[in-house]
């Protein structure tokens, strides 16, 4: 024999109900089938709801129930052949009868009690089955509707009965035995006590009632139909790449279902577990689809070849009490005091940790308890409270319970260490932690905001191996931020083959719009990305990336503004990763240097600026290298504009200075405002992260900039500026002709050696290292306690908007 449960959705309406139909039909070709339904989809919902409208003295009870009376009329005319209609249409309309005249009593007393509550409830298994089982009879079939509910015995503990299972296993088999029909169809979660008063088995119940039936008769399997195809590695609502299930043991499915996998009513798995019947997990909507098999599995040799974790379930909603003392401290009794207190107002406790210093005591329960709690515990421990041995229980709400299950995390060494990396690396806190000595289960408590975060980190560790989702926020869409963006379409498909990483651009802004999508912005979208945009500010967009929270995000700033590292802080306090091509955090005021880079390491975070300093150049990588391995950086000398070289390198005195300067903004090596450029400010920030990176602690004033522009060349536009540059050839002139009677050439420099920087223009000579500096080039010489005969060299191309974008694109790869 075989029993099926069918939930609600699966008989939500007529067309699923003739899914169902030929699912029992092909079932019992070779097979006795017990089947169990649920009420149609949400009527037990509408059924009490429309009883709290009642005892409130509010008749929208009365639309309500007209409401659930005409679904199950409609049933009737959409499954019963029109000449037996009659018989079953009064059917309904009787018990609706009977219905309405329990919401009249309920209305006139204002009262609603658990004991009415059940009657109420088991209205609507009693109808949806009986009109099931009249639909088979009419199809010709062999079948029987049988009153589980009379059969099924419990205590008179309404709305959670306990079932008296010696009683009911024999009422089952008795009945079984004496009737022989093909098939079976009775009403889940209802029963009765033994005074025949209706109870019910708690929410979800019908899974309870077949998994009873099932262990009482020995059955070959028990079916779960309902709307997945089993259970999943996770909340498909929550993690897209949830993967079902295959196969599950009884205590893995019990863990998975308690901690808020809603797919399986926890308590249904202990009567099949105990007679070691098979349960499967099936998708009414697609039957063929494999389902997960819950079992006694797992042989010794086959669980070295299955994965550590077989889930991650989650539940919200969750509050932490803590009660704490030095009263508490090897005295007995503490724990039974608080856990009888809690049992006596039917506060379920879901998780419990202490500590070894026995000092306090957390539990986790449903956040509606909470304060309900509160008040008991604080009762039960008033004269502690009193003499100062308790302190009063501390609350916490707002926060979720995520659960990482597996029979194979048993005696492995790292699992833990693993799933708490992970959440640390993405800014997860974990309030509280407890683990069985089974090892099966690793729980913790959180944010309720991290709870989709933490999840999807979880999963991605642990069962999505292949490939690692990076989310990028891209502010800044000019020269730079727009090649590094194509560079990352292009490249992300090598990147998933070769590298398991998978670069998801998920928002997008510049100084007036942001676009955002946790799934990636398509190429196609970030073509016309204004035209769907919203209006933005910085704030709006850093808060937008802290609201999401999405894991191993990366933040990235291609922008020249002030306004924006303004925001590195909060979001490296997320522990979101930031890339920055912008100079002004790297080259602030010191201590607000240091703050950034100690605010990255307490939170487990990156903050690279590579391309700070020579664009796409490993010159900050170098330094960073060379202090780790133990050597010290003595001196540094380097042409550290690319700009400034190409100017240099082309003025020859052919052309004005003017002139050259304008075909160096014509091909994009200037800023708009080329001054930026030619005033060594930029320059100067450039030796300033290098020494700081180096280990100085140098201020940017303390650095001497020696400018080769007359004054009047720094006032008014860009226009007023070109026109000052033509007015102040000669200057520039006498400058090319000190350096060429020398045999030199000119060089803007930057230079640091014992503890002192300085940036400006240079005579050089051609036995130097920089002499032979073409185009856009840069280079950094570093003496340093290994290299001090030998100095290290670093040389490139260290300007340009691709190459400045590819520096960027590496340090993304590099933060994650």
């Amino acid at each position: 024999m075989k029993v099926l449960k069918f939930g609600g959705t699966s008989v939500a309406n007529a067309q699923n109900i003739l899914l169902v139909e030929n699912i029992i039909k092909k079932e019992s070709l070779n097979d006795h089938v017990v089947v169990i339904v649920s009420a149609l989809h949400s009527v037990t919902d509408q059924l009490i709801k429309a009883a709290e409208y009642a005892a409130a003295k509010d008749e929208t009870y009365l639309r309500i129930t007209k409401g659930i009376e005409e679904k199950h009329i409609i049933l009737v005319k959409e499954l019963i052949p029109v000449l037996a209609q009659s018989s079953w249409l009064s059917f309904v309309k009787k018990h609706f009868n009977d219905i309405e005249d329990l919401y009249n009593g309920i209305f006139v007393l204002g009262e609603f009690t658990d004991k009415i509550k059940d009657k109420i409830a088991s209205y609507g298994e009693f109808l949806s089955s009986n009109i099931i089982a009249a639909r088979l009879q009419h199809q010709g079939l062999d079948c029987l509707w049988m009153n589980s509910a009379d059969l099924i015995k419990t205590d008179s503990n309404f709305t959670h009965a306990k079932v008296d299972f010696d009683s009911s296993e024999s009422n089952l088999k008795n009945y079984l035995n004496e009737n022989q029909n093909r098939i079976i169809i009775g009403p889940g979660f209802i029963a009765s006590d033994f005074k025949n008063n209706p109870t019910t088995l708690g929410r979800g119940g019908s899974d309870y009632t077949a998994a009873i039936i099932a262990g009482a008769v020995d059955a070959q399997e028990l079916q779960i139909w309902t709307d997945v195809s089993g259970m999943m590695t996770a909340d498909p609502r929550l993690v897209s790449n949830a993967k079902p299930i295959s196969e599950i043991s009884y205590h893995e499915a019990m863990e998975l279902s308690h901690f808020g996998a809603k797919v399986l009513y926890p308590p249904s798995i202990q009567p099949v577990m105990v007679k070691n019947i098979d349960l499967f997990i099936k998708n009414t909507f697609v039957p063929d689809a494999e389902g997960t098999l819950i079992s006694h599995r797992s042989k010794a040799a086959e669980q070295e070849k299955q994965q550590i974790a077989v889930g991650i379930s989650n539940m919200s909603h969750i509050a932490l009490l803590t009660l704490e003392g030095s009263g508490m401290v090897g005295i007995p009794g503490i724990s039974a005091k608080l856990f009888q207190c809690l049992s006596q107002e039917k506060i379920n406790v879901i998780l419990i940790t202490q500590g070894s210093s026995e000092h306090s005591i957390t539990i986790a329960i449903n956040e509606k308890d909470a304060f309900h709690a509160e008040n008991a515990i604080n009762l039960a421990f008033a004269d502690d409270i009193r003499l100062k041995k308790v302190y009063p229980v501390k609350i916490e709400t707002g926060l979720s319970i995520v659960a990482l299950v597996g029979e194979n995390m048993k005696s492995r060494s790292g699992v833990s260490a693993k799933m708490f990396s992970s959440l640390g690396n993405n800014g997860i806190n974990i309030r509280a932690i407890a683990q069985g000595s089974s090892e099966r289960n690793i729980s913790i408590v959180i944010s309720e905001k991290d709870s989709k975060k933490a999840v999807n980190v979880l999963h991605e560790e642990f069962f999505e191996s292949e490939i690692k989702q990076i989310h990028i926020y891209i502010c800044g869409i000019g020269n730079v931020g727009s090649k590094l963006i194509q560079q990352i379409y292009d490249q992300n498909t090598y990147l998933q083959e070769n590298f398991s990483i998978n670069l998801r651009i998920a928002g997008i802004s510049n100084s007036r719009n942001m676009l955002f999508s946790d799934q990636g912005i398509s190429y196609e979208r970030y073509l016309n990305w204004n035209e769907q945009s919203e209006k933005a500010s910085v704030q709006e967009f850093s808060g937008e990336i802290i609201a999401r929270n999405l894991r191993n995000s990366v933040f990235v700033d291609v922008t020249a503004s002030s306004d924006v590292p303004e925001i590195y802080e909060s979001l490296l306090k997320k522990s979101i990763n930031i890339v920055a091509c912008n100079k002004i955090a790297a080259s602030s005021d010191f201590k607000k240097y240091k703050a950034l880079k100690n605010t990255a390491r307490n939170h487990n975070c990156n903050f690279y600026f590579e391309t700070n300093v020579g664009a796409g150049l490993p010159v900050i990588g170098t330094i960073n290298d060379l202090i780790k391995s133990g050597d010290r950086i003595l001196s540094i000398q380097a042409v550290l504009s690319g700009t400034l070289n190409f100017v240099f390198n082309q003025y020859d005195g052919s052309r004005t200075f003017s002139e050259v300067v304008a075909q160096a903004q014509k091909e994009g090596y200037t800023e708009p405002d080329p001054r930026l450029d030619l005033s060594g400010t930029d320059v100067a920030r450039k030796i300033l992260i290098l020494a700081r990176e180096a280990g100085y602690p140098l201020q940017f004033d303390e650095i001497e900039n020696i400018s080769f522009l007359p004054e009047e060349c720094m006032q008014g536009s860009v226009e007023d500026f070109y026109n000052q540059l033509t007015r102040y050839e000669d200057h520039f002139k006498s400058l090319l002709n000190n350096a060429q009677r020398q045999g030199k050439i000119l060089k803007y420099t930057a230079d640091f050696e014992n503890g002192k920087a300085k940036v400006g223009l240079q005579h050089v000579a051609s036995d130097s290292d920089l002499f032979h500096l073409y185009g856009k080039d840069n280079i950094v010489i570093f003496k340093t306690l290994r290299y001090s005969e030998q100095p290290l060299v670093v040389k490139g191309a260290g300007a340009g908007a691709e190459v400045t974008a590819s520096g960027v694109f590496a340090d993304i790869i590099r933060s994650i």
